[in-house]
């Protein structure tokens, strides 16, 4: 749990006093997308191992 604090106080850090509007809505979109697709590519590789996947 303190880990996702830490996450959570580094992200809301990275957005404040960012600057205009749309570029700080621009930057959050991107982050959350950025974690999305980290998430999948995490996903694609766990499955990958439990199902017995051979990395030649």
């Amino acid at each position: 749990m303190k880990k996702l604090l830490l996450v959570k106080e580094i992200y809301v850090e990275g957005f404040r006093n960012l600057g205009h509007f749309i570029i700080e809505k621009y930057f959050k979109i991107f982050a959350w997308f950025s974690f999305i697709l980290f998430f999948i590519v995490l996903y694609a590789f766990v499955y990958r191992i439990a199902t017995g996947f051979a990395f030649d």
